[in-house]
This record gives structure tokens, C-alpha cells and sequence, in this order.
């Protein structure tokens, strides 16, 4: 394995892993697959996997848990995991001390097999990535999505010499620390506030993002979002991609969502290829932007237009992402407890075609709380407010739409309720992340979904009485 300037690793030196996630796992199992001597460390008491650790001290890894510092002593390599920021003082010193600090992302690349498809940007990351494996599946080629999705890429990278494709997920956390990251194809959806409070800046965001492409050469393909690709080229100017290929909505796009016609379009080179999204989870002017990007993803992969509508028309949203969880008397709950930004919502609102019941909040990550407004006006009802953030949603939206300052989720749903009317959609939809009450974003949605569950429960043995 190189790790700097040349230099090849040698089976039995010393190399760190930063952080005991299931990222910084993966990376020390897959750096004791190569031979390396690992040393994991972790602030935290507990944070790992009870199975990962067993594994890893069977092995001869060496374990620190509540770490202040680096161990003593030098790694030829330090494997940062991408909950820790760049800025902390131990990946700070891991810079003086090691001979390359690099990304969980970044290992797990230079130890595939096979070709990487990588997606990211700020919103719907997740469902692309399962879209275009299930695409390349659905051909008969053998991939599995990767990355942010679930899988660390290092885990991945080990059953890679099995895998045409890895279609790797990628948050900006990941690209903090690559440097030789290079998919084959790099798709960029869109770039909007998010993680600020980490990256500080949206320049600085955006060139994180834009990282995606940075170790680009000939014969590679950059997938981009026409309203940023200039500024996303502008911030990667040495990246040598053979084509940067950009996508939308407007008819002067060669990869495009058609509205109208209701297809996803990708006419370039002299070859065009329709999949239809009519009646499909993808037939919206958000959603219909992924797929767009999936069929030109899938057009360059070889893959026939039969294959990828048959993907698409088959394909059933994630969890937690625009996810309707019941219907009652009318109204239906739609879970989009993923959405922990403000144009997450304005997005889930573009996709909804009835009244809103609005639930949010929790802990803000953006102070912009004001270019939403006119979609609220036009599509919210009311909004319920949740968690540490209430007091700024209300704020900023009281002059705007009935706000109500509900508090915790179960008041939220249960006072959503009581003023729907048939025909309704009650939105989770929180801009938030879940910390302040949840576990999760995961965890907030199954609450939400639970809540749901015990309402028409409690509403259809109040019916029940009544007949009685």
C-alpha cells in the first residue's frame, strides 16, 4: 500500500486509526487484512462495537479508549475517521507525527478492485446511491452502495475483486482528508447550507464537496447540477475529467428531468435515452433531478434504458426520506425525518401536492431561516414547532404561517392532528439535527412513526365507543 511520496508500507509497521466508529473499524480491519501493525484510539469509553473490538484485539490490535492525545510513539499512517474534524489538537498532532494522515474514504480507495461511482452534494445522496446500484444490479453486474450510505468504503474495498462497481455515497466530513480519491464517475447534486458548523463557511463547504473530482484524469466523468457547476469547476481547476457533464431542468440540458413529458433525459454524443418516471417515486422536480443524474450515470455504465426503467419503476424510498407511515381519517403522515436542512424542507414541500401540517425544529445548523418563506406561504397550513430551536422558528415564521410551539414530538402529531382536515399531509419534516430528543434522525422518525401508530389506535377505539 503507498502511503507518501512513493513510499510502500510494509507489512508489520505502525499505523493509527483515529476514532471507533464503524468507519474507524473498517479501517483497522481492512489495515490488518495488509499486514500493518494498528493502533485504534477513541476519546470515548464504549463507543465500538462490542463484536468489532473482540475482533480487532484477537488480532493483535491494540485499543485505547478514552484517549486525550495520540499515542507515543510514530505511524507511518493515521486513519482519521470522519466524525472528527480536522481541526481537533489529535488529528492536528497526527500531522507532525505521521507519515500521511488520510481519510477512512481515502484507504478504503486505494484498496479497491474495482471501479468507484461516487455521489454527493447536499441532499438526496442516499436514494441515488441506491437507485444506481440497484441499476447496475439489475443488469447483472455485481455492486453495492457504499461510503455515507452504510458501508464503509474499507469494508467495501475488501470484497471488491468480487464487484464490477462500488457506488460509493460521500459527505464532505470523508473528503476532509483525501488526496488521491478518484472515481470513475463523480455525480454532484447539489450544494446547499449544511454542516456549517464545521466547515465554518459555504466556500469552504463547497470546496470540501468539490473534492469529488480533484484526482479526476482523462477518461473520467463529472456529473454536475447546472446552477453550481461553474463554481464547483472554479474550485478544482487542476481536475483532468474527459467530460463534466451537467444536469437540470431546462430544456438546454442534455441531462435533464422533463416535467412536462415526464421523463429523465440524457441526449449527449449523438445518443438519447427516455426512462419514463410517470407514477414513479422520482416524477417531482426534486427526485426527478436524481434520476436524471442515474440514467446519464447508467448510460455511461452501458447499461440499456429497459434496465434502468425497470429500476426505477421497482425502486421504493428509503426510510425516513418522504416515507408515508399511515393515513388517518384522511390524513396522511409522511416521515422526512432525514431532512436536517432547510432546503431538505423546501424540498419535501415542492413534492407534496396537498396542505402541509408542518412538524420542525430541533438543533438548528444554518441561521438563514427566511428564503423558505414563500414556499411556506404557499404550502403550509400551520407548523408545529419541536425542540431546542423552537424559539428561532417562531421568530422568524410567526409573521408568516400559524406557528405553535408544541415542544416534543408526540404534542407535535397529536395537535397536527386535531387541526388537519381530510385530505391533509401531516410533514416531519425538521431541518434539524435530531440531538437536542433523538438518538437519531432514525430514531426521531420511528418515533414519529410510532406516535402515528398509537393516534389512529387511540382514535379508532374512541370510534368503537361511540358506536356502542
Amino acid at each position: 500500500m503507498v502511503i507518501a511520496n512513493g513510499y510502500l508500507a510494509k507489512p508489520g509497521e505502525q499505523v493509527l486509526v483515529l476514532g471507533l466508529g464503524r468507519s474507524g473499524c473498517a479501517a483497522a480491519e481492512l489495515l490488518v487484512d495488509l499486514g500493518m501493525r494498528v493502533t485504534v484510539a477513541d476519546a470515548a469509553e464504549g463507543s465500538a462495537p462490542a463484536e468489532c473490538v473482540a475482533t480487532m484485539e484477537s488480532h493483535g490490535v491494540t485499543v485505547i479508549r478514552n484517549a486525550t492525545a495520540m499515542p507515543p510513539g510514530r505511524f507511518v499512517l493515521c486513519v482519521v475517521s470522519p466524525g472528527l474534524d480536522e481541526e481537533l489538537p489529535v488529528v492536528q498532532e497526527a500531522f507532525d507525527r505521521c507519515g500521511e494522515v488520510i481519510s477512512e474514504l481515502e484507504l478504503g480507495f486505494r484498496n479497491c478492485q474495482c471501479p468507484v461511482l461516487a455521489v454527493t452534494g447536499t441532499n438526496g445522496k442516499s436514494t441515488l446511491t441506491k437507485l444506481l446500484s440497484d441499476m447496475l444490479n439489475a443488469s447483472g453486474l455485481r455492486s453495492e452502495p457504499s461510503g455515507n450510505y452504510g458501508t464503509p468504503l474499507c469494508e467495501s474495498a475488501r470484497r471488491s475483486g468480487t464487484l464490477d462497481w462500488i457506488v460509493a455515497e460521500v459527505s464532505s466530513f470523508q473528503l476532509e482528508l483525501v488526496q488521491r480519491f478518484r472515481p470513475k464517475i463523480g455525480i454532484m447534486l447539489n450544494v446547499q447550507p449544511d454542516h456549517l458548523g464545521r466547515h465554518k463557511t459555504m466556500s469552504h463547504y463547497t470546496a470540501l464537496k468539490a473534492r469529488l473530482f480533484r484526482a479526476m484524469q482523462a477518461g473520467d466523468r463529472a456529473l454536475v447540477y447546472a446552477p453550481d457547476a461553474e463554481q464547483i469547476r472554479s474550485a478544482v481547476p487542476e481536475a483532468q475529467a474527459t467530460d463534466w457533464i451537467t444536469f437540470g431542468t431546462d430544456s438546454g440540458c442534455a441531462v435533464r428531468y422533463d416535467a412536462a413529458r415526464h421523463v429523465a433525459v440524457h441526449a449527449i454524443g449523438g445518443q438519447s435515452v427516455e426512462v419514463s418516471l410517470l407514477g414513479t417515486s422520482f416524477d417531482n422536480p426534486v427526485t426527478g433531478l436524481a434520476a436524471a443524474a442515474a440514467v446519464a450515470a447508467g448510460t455511461l455504465c452501458g447499461l440499456s434504458a429497459d434496465v434502468m426503467q425497470a429500476a426505477i419503476s421497482a425502486f421504493v424510498p428509503l426510510s425516513h426520506r418522504m416515507q408515508e407511515v399511515g393515513q388517518i381519517d384522511g390524513v396522511r403522515f409522511v416521515d422526512d425525518s432525514k431532512a436536517t436542512n432547510l432546503t431538505a424542507v423546501q424540498a419535501a414541500l415542492m413534492m407534496t401536492n396537498a396542505p402541509v401540517r408542518l412538524i420542525v425544529g430541533g438543533q438548528l445548523k444554518e441561521n438563514d431561516l427566511d428564503f423558505i418563506k414563500e414556499v411556506l406561504k404557499n404550502r403550509v397550513q400551520s407548523a408545529y414547532l419541536i425542540g431546542e430551536s423552537s424559539g428561532k422558528f417562531k421568530a422568524a415564521w410567526g409573521n408568516c404561517i400559524q406557528c405553535v410551539m408544541s415542544g416534543d414530538l408526540k404534542t407535535a402529531v397529536d395537535s397536527a392532528m386535531q387541526d388537519a382536515n381530510p385530505g391533509d399531509v401531516v410533514l416531519l419534516s425538521p431541518a434539524c439535527a435530531s440531538f437536542d430528543q433523538f438518538r437519531s434522525y432514525a430514531d426521531r422518525g420511528d418515533r414519529f412513526k410510532d406516535y402515528v401508530h398509537q393516534l389512529a389506535k387511540r382514535r379508532n377505539e374512541e370510534k368503537k365507543k361511540c358506536v356502542i
